[in-house]
Protein backbone atom coordinates (compact mmCIF):
# COMPACT_ATOMS: atom_id res chain seq x y z
CA UNK A 1 0.00 0.00 0.00
CA UNK A 2 1.23 3.80 -0.75
CA UNK A 3 1.96 5.22 1.90
CA UNK A 4 0.84 8.84 0.52
CA UNK A 5 -2.19 7.47 -0.26
CA UNK A 6 -2.27 5.74 3.34
CA UNK A 7 -1.99 9.29 4.54
CA UNK A 8 -3.91 10.84 2.63
CA UNK A 9 -7.01 8.71 3.31
CA UNK A 10 -6.37 9.17 7.10
CA UNK A 11 -6.27 12.96 6.62
CA UNK A 12 -10.61 12.73 6.08
CA UNK A 13 -10.68 12.15 10.18
CA UNK A 14 -10.72 15.31 11.64
CA UNK A 15 -8.77 15.94 14.39
CA UNK A 16 -8.18 18.38 16.93
CA UNK A 17 -4.16 19.75 17.48
CA UNK A 18 -2.12 19.53 20.47
CA UNK A 19 0.86 20.18 21.27
CA UNK A 20 3.09 17.55 22.91
CA UNK A 21 5.78 18.42 25.43
CA UNK A 22 8.51 17.35 27.59
CA UNK A 23 10.91 18.26 30.49
CA UNK A 24 13.86 16.00 30.42
CA UNK A 25 17.11 16.67 32.14
CA UNK A 26 17.75 20.41 31.51
CA UNK A 27 15.68 20.47 28.13
CA UNK A 28 12.63 21.72 27.63
CA UNK A 29 10.95 20.35 24.07
CA UNK A 30 7.36 20.29 22.18
CA UNK A 31 6.18 19.32 19.06
CA UNK A 32 2.15 19.61 17.28
CA UNK A 33 0.76 16.49 17.41
CA UNK A 34 -3.19 15.67 16.27
CA UNK A 35 -2.21 11.78 16.99
CA UNK A 36 -3.39 11.66 20.82
CA UNK A 37 -6.62 10.55 21.90
CA UNK A 38 -8.40 9.40 25.05
CA UNK A 39 -7.66 5.42 25.80
CA UNK A 40 -9.34 4.64 29.57
CA UNK A 41 -11.78 6.34 32.07
CA UNK A 42 -10.69 4.15 35.25
CA UNK A 43 -7.73 4.72 35.14
CA UNK A 44 -7.52 8.33 33.41
CA UNK A 45 -5.37 7.25 30.74
CA UNK A 46 -4.26 9.26 27.05
CA UNK A 47 -2.39 7.80 24.22
CA UNK A 48 0.13 9.26 21.99
CA UNK A 49 2.17 8.27 18.74
CA UNK A 50 5.47 9.50 18.58
CA UNK A 51 7.04 8.77 14.94
CA UNK A 52 9.93 7.25 14.85
CA UNK A 53 13.52 9.62 13.72
CA UNK A 54 11.36 12.98 14.69
CA UNK A 55 13.31 15.33 17.30
CA UNK A 56 11.42 14.42 20.13
CA UNK A 57 11.45 10.84 19.77
CA UNK A 58 14.87 10.07 22.10
CA UNK A 59 12.70 12.60 24.61
CA UNK A 60 9.62 10.21 24.87
CA UNK A 61 11.92 7.39 25.26
CA UNK A 62 13.27 8.48 28.53
CA UNK A 63 10.44 10.74 29.49
CA UNK A 64 8.57 10.19 32.83
CA UNK A 65 5.99 12.06 32.01
CA UNK A 66 4.42 14.44 29.52
CA UNK A 67 2.10 17.44 28.71
CA UNK A 68 -1.19 17.19 26.35
CA UNK A 69 -1.83 20.94 25.52
CA UNK A 70 -5.09 21.19 23.64
CA UNK A 71 -4.75 24.34 20.60
CA UNK A 72 -7.89 26.87 20.57
CA UNK A 73 -9.10 27.84 17.35
CA UNK A 74 -7.18 31.13 17.69
CA UNK A 75 -3.71 29.50 18.06
CA UNK A 76 -2.90 28.39 14.40
CA UNK A 77 0.44 30.21 14.75
CA UNK A 78 1.36 28.39 18.12
CA UNK A 79 0.51 24.74 15.69
CA UNK A 80 2.80 25.78 12.97
CA UNK A 81 5.93 27.18 15.67
CA UNK A 82 5.55 23.67 17.36
CA UNK A 83 5.31 21.71 13.80
CA UNK A 84 9.26 23.44 13.10
CA UNK A 85 11.51 20.52 12.58
CA UNK A 86 14.91 19.52 12.85
CA UNK A 87 17.57 19.92 16.03
CA UNK A 88 17.69 23.92 15.78
CA UNK A 89 13.84 24.46 16.34
CA UNK A 90 13.73 25.44 19.81
CA UNK A 91 9.94 26.56 19.45
CA UNK A 92 9.23 26.52 23.51
CA UNK A 93 12.02 29.83 23.53
CA UNK A 94 8.25 31.46 21.61
CA UNK A 95 5.24 30.41 23.57
CA UNK A 96 4.75 31.32 27.46
CA UNK A 97 4.77 27.84 29.45
CA UNK A 98 5.18 26.97 33.04
CA UNK A 99 5.74 23.89 34.54
CA UNK A 100 3.36 21.32 36.32
CA UNK A 101 3.50 19.71 38.96
CA UNK A 102 5.09 16.45 37.17
CA UNK A 103 7.66 18.90 35.48
CA UNK A 104 6.13 18.80 32.10
CA UNK A 105 5.60 22.08 30.22
CA UNK A 106 1.74 23.44 30.55
CA UNK A 107 1.71 26.30 27.17
CA UNK A 108 -0.36 29.43 28.76
CA UNK A 109 -3.40 30.38 26.80
CA UNK A 110 -4.60 26.79 25.62
CA UNK A 111 -8.18 25.47 25.14
CA UNK A 112 -7.09 22.50 27.96
CA UNK A 113 -4.21 20.86 28.83
CA UNK A 114 -3.13 17.63 30.98
CA UNK A 115 -0.35 16.37 32.60
CA UNK A 116 0.19 12.80 32.14
CA UNK A 117 2.44 9.91 33.81
CA UNK A 118 4.63 7.62 31.54
CA UNK A 119 2.66 4.23 31.78
CA UNK A 120 4.35 2.32 29.17
CA UNK A 121 5.37 2.35 25.03
CA UNK A 122 5.15 0.53 22.83
CA UNK A 123 6.31 -0.44 18.96
CA UNK A 124 3.69 0.59 16.31
CA UNK A 125 5.20 0.21 13.25
CA UNK A 126 7.05 3.64 12.27
CA UNK A 127 6.05 5.22 15.82
CA UNK A 128 5.98 4.66 19.33
CA UNK A 129 2.58 4.44 21.61
CA UNK A 130 3.23 5.98 24.76
CA UNK A 131 0.30 5.63 27.02
CA UNK A 132 -0.07 8.20 29.75
CA UNK A 133 -2.15 8.18 32.92
CA UNK A 134 -3.79 12.02 33.30
CA UNK A 135 -2.50 13.52 36.85
CA UNK A 136 -3.76 16.57 36.70
CA UNK A 137 -5.95 18.60 33.59
CA UNK A 138 -8.01 21.73 33.31
CA UNK A 139 -9.98 23.28 30.46
CA UNK A 140 -8.20 26.70 30.77
CA UNK A 141 -10.76 28.41 28.12
CA UNK A 142 -14.47 27.06 28.09
CA UNK A 143 -15.79 29.31 25.79
CA UNK A 144 -13.41 29.14 22.84
CA UNK A 145 -13.64 26.50 20.29
CA UNK A 146 -10.92 23.77 19.15
CA UNK A 147 -8.30 24.12 16.38
CA UNK A 148 -8.85 21.51 13.89
CA UNK A 149 -7.54 19.51 11.61
CA UNK A 150 -9.34 18.24 8.11
CA UNK A 151 -7.71 16.95 4.97
CA UNK A 152 -4.07 18.70 5.51
CA UNK A 153 -5.70 22.28 6.39
CA UNK A 154 -6.72 23.58 9.50
CA UNK A 155 -10.46 24.35 10.41
CA UNK A 156 -12.60 25.16 12.95
CA UNK A 157 -15.83 23.90 14.25
CA UNK A 158 -18.92 25.07 11.84
CA UNK A 159 -22.45 25.16 12.67
CA UNK A 160 -24.10 22.75 15.40
CA UNK A 161 -26.12 20.00 13.56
Amino acid sequence: MDSREFRNWGGHFATGVTVLTVHVGNTVRGMTANAFCSLSLHPPLVLVCIQHGVSMHPFFEVAESFGVNVLADDQKSLSDLFAQHGEHAEPMSGAPYRLGNLGSPILEGVLGWAECRVVERYAGGDHMIVVGQVEEMATARPDAGPLLFYAGKYRTVGETL
